[in-house]
C-alpha cells in the first residue's frame, strides 16, 4: 500500500510502498477514505514533538473496516468508523470512573501498537505508527478500541474531523471546562480546534464568545462558528478588549488553543475571579509558564488541561456524527482545501502559513 513516511524533522514526508501485517487479536483493518491535516501531526515533523521515526503520520482519521482479528466483537467487515488515537481498556481505574481518554494503556504505545510491536515495514525494517492510528496511509491497522462504529450515511471526508479536531474543541467546551449557558468565554487561538471551541461555546448557550487571533482570515471563519466579537492582537490589545467587554470582570471561561506561554499567560489573565482557563493545545517540549499563586487562593481561579476533548469515544464521536447530519455543529466550513496522498506536504505547507483551517487528504 502507498503511504506517506516521515524520516526526518523538517523535512517533506516521502510517499511510498510499505507491508501492512494482517490486525493480530484485538486488531482492526481500516480501508482509510479521508484524513484531516490536524497540526498535531505538524509538531512531529517540526521536532517540536520527538517521535520515534521513520514514521507514518495521521490520526484525523476514517475509513472503512476491511478486517478484524480475533476476538474483535464492536465491528465488523464493511462498517464505518471514526478512528480515535486514544485506546481505551476498559477496566482501568480511570475507564470505570468514566474517564476513558485518561486510560492508563494510553502512555505505554510510542510508535507501536498495544503489544509493542508495528505492523508497518519497508523491506523488513520496521515503520512506526503516529498515536496508534498512522492513517496517512492507503490503510491502517488499529487497536479494536480506536475502530468507533458511526452511521454509514455520513460523508467519510467529514466524519474524519471528528475522530480529533471536531471532539478536541466541543468536548473541551462541553466535557472538560462544563461551560454554562449565559457564561462568557474567550478564545485565543481560531485554527481547526479553535473553530471547534467557539462552535462548542455556542452549542453550550454562551452568551459573548470573544474569538482572538492574529490572521484576519481566521477571525471571519469564527464569525461563522459562533463567536460575537473578534480581537486581533496585532491591531488591539486583547487583554483590554476583553475586559471592556465585560466591565473589568474577565472571562468565566477562557480557552488557550496555540499552547505557547504567552498565550497561556494572557488567557489565565483574562479569566475572572471563581472562571476557568482551559488549555487546549499541545506546547513544545521545554515550554514553562509562570503565575503568582495568590490567584489562585484570592480569586479561584482554575487552570486546567483537556485532552481530546475529555471524550468517551464509542459515546461522543457517534453523537458529534449526529449533531452534524442535523446540521446542528458545522464541519463543512472547516475544509478550505482537499488533496490526494500526495499532496500531503502542501496541506501542511499551507497549515503551517495560517491559509487553511484544515485540509482533507482523501483517498476515496
Amino acid at each position: 500500500m502507498k503511504a506517506a513516511v516521515l524520516y526526518e524533522p523538517r523535512k517533506p514526508m516521502v510517499i511510498e510502498d510499505l507491508k501492512l501485517a494482517p490486525p493480530k487479536a484485538g486488531e482492526v483493518r481500516v480501508k482509510v477514505a479521508a484524513n484531516g491535516a490536524c497540526h498535531s501531526d505538524l509538531h512531529v515533523m517540526t521536532g517540536d514533538m520527538r517521535m520515534p521515526l521513520p514514521m507514518v503520520l495521521g490520526h484525523e482519521g476514517a475509513g472503512i473496516v476491511a478486517e478484524v482479528g480475533a476476538g474483535v466483537a464492536s465491528v465488523k467487515e464493511g462498517d464505518h468508523v471514526v478512528l480515535s488515537f486514544s485506546p481505551v481498556c476498559g477496566y482501568c481505574h480511570y475507564c470505570t470512573q468514566g474517564q476513558p481518554h485518561l486510560c492508563i494503556t494510553r502512555p505505554q504505545g510510542l510508535g507501536t501498537l498495544m503489544d509493542g510491536t508495528t505492523r508497518l515495514s519497508k523491506n523488513g525494517s520496521e515503520i512506526f505508527h503516529f498515536c496508534y492510528a498512522a492513517t496517512f496511509a492507503e490503510e491502517a491497522v488499529v487497536p479494536e478500541s480506536c475502530a468507533i462504529k458511526i452511521r454509514d450515511d455520513v460523508p467519510l471526508d467529514r466524519a474524519c474531523f471528528v475522530g480529533c479536531g471536531t471532539m478536541t474543541g466541543i468536548g473541551a467546551v462541553i466535557n472538560t471546562a462544563k461551560v454554562r449557558p449565559g457564561a462568557n468565554v474567550a478564545v485565543i487561538g481560531c485554527g481547526g480546534v479553535g473553530l471547534n471551541v467557539i462552535q462548542g461555546a455556542a452549542l453550550a448557550g454562551a452568551h459573548e464568545i470573544v474569538a482572538i487571533d492574529l490572521l484576519a482570515n481566521k477571525l471571519e471563519l469564527a464569525k461563522v462558528f459562533g463567536a460575537t466579537k473578534v480581537v486581533n492582537p496585532s491591531q488591539d490589545d486583547a487583554y483590554k478588549a476583553v475586559m471592556d467587554l465585560t466591565h473589568g470582570s474577565g472571562v468565566d471561561y477562557a480557552f488557550e488553543v496555540i499552547s505557547s506561554p504567552k498565550t497561556i499567560e494572557l488567557a489565565f489573565r483574562m479569566t475572572g475571579r471563581g472562571g476557568t482557563c482551559t488549555i487546549v493545545g499541545v506546547s513544545p517540549e521545554g515550554a514553562r509558564i509562570s503565575f503568582n499563586p495568590n490567584v489562585f487562593t484570592l480569586m479561584e481561579k482554575r487552570l486546567i488541561g483537556s485532552y481530546y476533548g475529555s471524550t468517551r469515544p464509542r459515546i461522543d464521536m457517534p453523537l458529534l456524527i449526529d449533531l452534524y447530519m442535523d446540521k446542528k455543529i458545522k464541519i463543512d466550513e472547516l475544509v478550505s482545501r482537499t488533496f490526494p496522498l500526495e499532496g500531503v506536504n502542501e496541506a501542511y505547507d499551507l497549515l503551517r502559513k495560517g491559509e487553511t483551517s484544515r485540509s482533507v487528504i482523501k483517498f476515496f
